[in-house]
């Protein structure tokens, strides 16, 4: 019987003690491999050049390019390799930059033990992974009446098939996974996540992802 492949990973942290703990948590795990690992951003880049991982998790603090710097990097450049990002910071405008850069995981370090090989399983299925602590940010947005009104002003432009996508996408299923709960077609699901964008103006990785989190309540 022949063993399933592992998930290859670049991993990327300026402190080496921190980055060899995760590495044998990461490996102990089973199913994934550290394949190239590096002290800074600017190396991170390279490396995943050069490998392809299917995932890079990144400090979000390291010397010559941040984390951050080096998803917004991944992006231009149109590298196939989802981002999880590793940070100390639990503020809102660096959980929105770090969605905004199009990361598909966001990782507090202080619960990196207990969080990674979890976030690394979800944003291998192609899903999102958001520290639980963090997770009321959004919340508290859809308690503010401005934002209410937006909510309920963006959803009335779109149609009844279109909000049956977003409320699936807030359920974090993949494309495929949505097809098959409505009966579709994938392409079709591709097509309504298309004229959503188009219609709401929604620009970036994660954008309709966030859209639908922050609105889920309403469908």
């Amino acid at each position: 019987m022949n063993t399933p492949p592992t998930i290859p990973i670049v991993l990327a942290d300026d402190h080496p003690l921190m980055r060899k703990g995760l590495k044998e948590m990461i490996e102990e795990e089973g199913g994934f491999t550290v394949i190239a690992e590096t002290n800074n951003g600017e190396s991170a880049l390279d490396l995943i050049g050069q490998h392809h991982p299917l995932i890079a998790v990144l400090d979000i603090d390291m010397p010559k390019m941040s984390g951050l710097e080096v998803a917004a990097a991944v992006r231009r450049k149109q590298l196939p390799v989802r981002i999880i990002i590793l940070t100390m910071y639990d503020t809102e405008s660096m959980f929105t930059k770090a969605m905004e850069a199009g990361v598909m995981g966001y990782v507090l370090k202080e619960s990196a033990a207990t969080e990674i090989v979890e976030a690394l399983k979800l944003v291998r299925d192609g899903r999102h992974y958001i520290t639980p602590a963090l997770s009321g940010f959004l919340l508290r947005q859809n308690t503010r009446p401005e934002f209410r009104a937006e909510e309920q002003l963006a959803l009335s432009q779109l149609t009844a098939a279109e909000r049956k996508i977003v409320k699936q996408i807030a359920l974090d299923r993949t494309s495929k996974e949505i097809a098959e709960a409505l009966f579709i077609s994938p392409r079709t699901v591709e097509t309504h996540r298309n004229n959503i964008c188009q219609k709401l103006d929604l620009h970036g990785v994660n954008a309709l992802y966030k859209f639908a989190l922050e609105v889920k309540h309403l469908l």
